[in-house]
Parts: C-alpha cells; structure tokens; sequence
C-alpha cells in the first residue's frame, strides 16, 4: 500500500527515516511537509521530499487547512503527523477537515492552553492546582495574596521555558509579568516566546486589555523534586515507558539537565504512571508519544505541564538508548497504520535488555556579551562522555533566559544515575566559556 504522509511542521529528519524503514518494510512512503519560513531551513534532505509548502509566519489555521486540501487534491493525503508542538493545532484541524485521523481539536487545545488544561484535571477529578489568568500588576499580586508565595508566572502558552519566573514576594512580581508577556528584550539566544503563542495556536492568544497580546498565567508553585514523564498511547492506552529526573535553574526554570531512568522506588514509579495515565485520559489523548512533566510533592504527582510529542533534549536518543524503545520509529510506525504498544511492552518487560543509565547536562553562563569560544569541548573525557558545542562564535548572549540560552551539552552514560549525572556534569564543569563584553566610559564630575 502506497501511503501520503502530510507532516505539519519540519519533522527534522524524521521524513527521510520514515521513508527507509518503509522502504526495508516493502512499503512506499512519500512525505509532503507544510511549515513557515524558520522551521523550512531545518529540514534534513528536503530534496526528498515530495513536496514542501511553506506559509508566511503567523498564517491564520484557515490558511495552513487551506493548503493541506491543496495538497490533498494533487496527491490524496492518507496519514497526517507531527513532531513538535508547532503545527499542532492546524494537523488537527486539517485533519478534521479532510477526515483524517489526528489528535482532536479539543485536545491539542488543552494541551497547548496551560490554564485550560489545569481547569480539565481539575474538572475530572486528576488534580486541582490554583492557577488564574491575570491581565495586570494587581491581579497578579492578588492571586499571591491569596495562594502565598512563591509562584509561578508564565505565558499561557510556549515553549522552552521562555517567559517562565518564580517570585518569592510582591517586589518580584511585575518583572515577572512583563518577562511573561515578551516585554523584556533579554531573550537569550532566540525570540522564542515572541514566536511561541503564534506557532502554539495559529495565532497570538489575546487577554481581555488591548495592550496585553500574550496571555499571562499565574500558579501555586509546586515544590518537590522535578521529573518529566515518557508515556506512549494506543487506542486510549497508556504505557509509562520511562521517568526522568530534571534539573532544573531555580529561577528561570530552564533545564540544564536530565537523568534517566530516575531513581525512584518501584512504588513511586507506579503512582507517577497511573496518575500521568489519568491526566492523559483527562485531556482526551488517544494516540502517540506524551512528554509530561511533573513534581513529586508531598501529596503525590502533579503535573506542570504535557505535550503531544516525545521530549525535547535530545531525551528521545537517551529514551533508546536506555530502555530500548525508538519512540520515534514507533510514532512513525503507529502513523501509518500499525499497533505499536504490545512490541513496546514486549521490550520493557524484556529481562535480557542491557539496562545503562543516561544522563545530559547543558552549559549556560549568567553573562552577556558576544561569545567568543567554548574552550574544553574535546576533552580529554572519560569512555561514554560526550560533549556538543551547538552555539556558534559570534552569538550575542543575554544570560540564561530559556532553553536557547544553553551553550553545550555533555551525554554521559554509566552502571547508576548518580554515576551518569556527575561524568555529565564534570565534563560541562571543564568547559570554559569566553565572552567579550563592551567597555563603558562612565560619567565624571
């Protein structure tokens, strides 16, 4: 059977490995790929592609279903797919459009619109955490009046921790509120929250005041140890397929680092699957890979957030790597037709597979100025150490202001969690970050 698989968003170089496997399997898979300007430059091998549609930045979702049913009539598009949070929201509604099985409308809405999925668990019964929607300075404070501090506040919608803070009094809060809204020119790397809310939902979401485009939340802040959640769903089932443990700044929330699998006792592990399971349930996830990230509190897991999408930081190679599962494969696989979960349980009940723990630890620096060189990047490192230096010379810096902020990444792999997390962070520990800040003259008297 010859299949069509129309990927909202760049899938990176997922495409061309959808093609192989298929290909190896004695199927014909071609890819037609629907993205904007910015995610058209990341695409590996785009001259395999059938064909590639590229929509101007902040394209309405009329327009992207509008050309997904362009591309339906010159080539009938049987399979619809993504690999990231953006394009989202237009793969479900092309796919309502055309009839194609997606993950609903309703759904990807809740997952996208963090104060809609926190009024959903609480609703049906997962969990209540006090969140609001705030316009303004006296909301924001008000909302911490009541609740106590800290708190979080962030944008209603997102991606890499940009806009994220915790305040610890009401001194803190309108830096909070106007680093969550974008009015803050200290981005780090990226303008990933000016983008965010248009490629989360098609378009930016309003408040109710004119001069408030980004939607601001505020939350309860959870305390407890941070874990993020590895499920994978079919027909309504869902399978934990690994814990991690995440480090995370205290301030900003970024990440700077993972470990996997975490060490929990088998009982925490179990509490935290059966209570992603029922958050998943909640939200009306049917199908595919769900990063979820969580806080073990003294009451138990709550969740601060899901995602349709296996997770970012590289965690999908350690998934592998770990456990044995490709959730990338298996997603592809699961998108043109095949049950993926019994091969899934099938692995991680398996008790031959080779269990090695694996852990990631970014660099980051508090500095701005432009940069001039990571040295330390080849080492020496011990076996099963690796070290990146994705960030190139040049690159202006603005401090730690979201996951674009980091600078490198070390991977380490070793017999414990402890063991991997400290070859990790001893080998970013023997980095040394070179920036060039501007002199100043200062005024005299």
């Amino acid at each position: 059977m010859s299949e069509h698989v129309l990927i909202f968003g760049n899938g990176y170089y997922v495409p061309d490995r959808l093609r192989t496997w298929a290909r190896n399997a004695g199927q014909s898979v071609s890819t037609t790929v629907i993205c904007d300007p910015e995610q058209m430059v990341k695409i590996d091998e785009p001259e395999k592609l059938a064909r590639i549609v590229v929509l101007p930045a902040g394209a309405s979702i009329e327009e992207w279903v509008a050309f997904a049913r362009l591309v339906h009539q010159l080539q009938p598009v049987t399979r619809i797919g993504t690999f990231s949070d953006q394009g989202q929201v237009a793969a479900a509604a092309a796919g309502q459009a055309l009839g194609i099985a997606t993950h609903s409308v309703e759904t990807v809405r809740l997952v996208h619109d963090k104060y809609a999925m926190r009024q959903r668990l609480a609703e049906t019964g997962v969990e209540s955490t006090a969140s609001a929607v705030v316009r303004d300075l006296a909301e924001l404070t008000e909302f911490a009046a009541t609740h106590g501090y800290p708190c979080v506040v962030k944008p209603g919608s997102g991606m890499a921790s940009a806009g994220v803070s915790v305040i610890s009094g009401p001194d803190e809060a309108q830096a909070a509120f106007d680093r969550a809204r974008g009015i803050s020119h200290d981005r780090g790397l990226a303008p990933a929250l000016a983008t965010a809310p248009v490629l989360a939902t098609g378009n930016p979401t309003p408040g109710d005041h004119p001069d408030n485009p980004i939607q601001v939340i505020v939350e309860t802040f959870l305390s407890g140890v941070q874990y993020s959640v590895e499920c994978f769903s079919e027909q309504g089932e869902h399978q934990l397929v690994t814990v991690t443990r995440k480090y995370s700044d205290p301030v900003s929330l970024v990440e700077l680092g993972h470990v996997m699998p975490a060490p929990l006792e088998p009982a925490e592990v179990e509490a935290i699957g059966t209570h992603v399971s029922r958050a998943l349930s909640a939200l009306g996830v049917e199908f595919g890979p769900t990063h979820t990230e969580i806080v073990l509190t003294e009451a138990g897991p709550r969740i601060i957030e899901t995602h349709l999408r296996f997770g970012g930081d590289h965690i999908w190679d350690l998934v592998t790597d770990a456990t044995g599962v490709d959730l990338v494969k298996n997603q592809w696989r699961q998108m043109i037709g095949e049950k993926v979960l019994p091969g899934i349980r099938e692995i991680l009940r398996d008790p031959d597979r080779v269990r090695r723990c694996q852990a990631i630890w970014f660099a980051s620096t508090q500095a701005s100025g432009v940069l001039v060189e990571i040295t330390g990047v080849d080492g020496p490192h011990p076996d099963g150490v690796t070290v990146k230096y994705p960030v190139p010379a040049g690159t202006e810096l603005q401090g730690l202001q979201s996951s674009f902020s980091r600078l490198a990444q070390a991977r380490a792999s070793a017999d414990t969690a402890a063991e991997a997390v400290a070859l990790a962070r001893q080998a970013i520990e023997g980095l040394e970050v070179v920036v060039r800040v501007p002199s100043t003259v200062p005024e005299v008297i």
